[in-house]
């Protein structure tokens, strides 16, 4: 008996599929990459979520020849993971400035079965951290940090637009006020005042989106590398 044979276009095309999917697996988001290291340079740490993500080359490109900026090799998430994980994101460089934030994941919200994105009309669903264990988990992560670093920059909450799925338009406001409270209690950190920049970009926030344009990253980015190298420079 012969054994049948698959068409030679189906073949080619099965190729092609596995080796995009191959390269994928091989190619790792950049945001991701460590900087070239000039010892010369301050060490500048980036923590955040996909926000931060979406920033964090432009960021690096706005201080190339002012520091080495790093960030953490995922979506840094909710306070909760950040409290799991903060010991191996902040490694055991001593860092010269840390710039971070938690915002968006904790205030979103969740079904009964934590199911991502809930509505927030649904009697069942809540936000994955309330705002009160929000405000202990800032104050708790910010003390650590503090140990780590230099110089702490707090880095408000960017807005929730309306519209947003499974978030309240208001709510990064409600955060970031619980936030600045236990930024207050610490004592000793800065606070990069992000959520009213972005107010002045936001027709380059995606529509009914927390996420933003290339052009707004952009944007974001040379927020934050201007928020730090002031930072550096009064540090001297």
């Amino acid at each position: 008996m012969f054994a049948l044979r698959p068409p030679l276009t189906l073949l080619v095309v099965l190729l092609a599929m596995t080796t995009v999917t191959a390269q994928n697996r091989r190619r790792p988001n950049p945001a991701f990459q460590p900087p070239e290291v000039d010892p010369a340079l301050p060490n500048v740490l980036l923590i955040g979520d996909s926000i931060s993500i979406g920033y964090m080359l432009d960021a690096r490109k706005a201080m190339k020849g002012k520091a080495n900026v790093f960030r953490p090799a995922t979506n840094c998430g909710p306070t909760t993971r950040g409290l799991e994980q903060i010991d191996q994101w902040l490694g055991d460089r001593h860092w010269d400035i840390v710039h971070w934030n938690f915002g968006l994941h904790d205030l979103k919200y969740m079904g009964p079965n934590r199911e991502n994105l809930a509505d927030p009309a649904a009697a069942d669903s809540q936000p994955q951290v309330s705002i009160d264990q929000y405000q202990t988990n800032i104050e708790k992560l910010a003390r650590r940090i503090k140990r780590q670093a230099d110089v702490v920059i707090w880095r408000e909450t960017t807005p929730v637009p309306e519209g947003a799925k499974g978030r309240v338009a208001g709510d990064s406001a409600k955060y970031n006020a619980a936030a600045a409270k236990a930024i207050a209690k610490v004592g000793g950190i800065l606070t990069d005042p992000m959520f009213d920049y972005a107010t002045t970009i936001k027709d380059r926030q995606r529509p009914a989106n927390v996420h933003y344009t290339p052009e707004g990253s952009k944007k974001l980015g040379q927020h934050v590398a201007e928020v730090v190298t002031a930072a550096m420079k009064s540090d001297k």
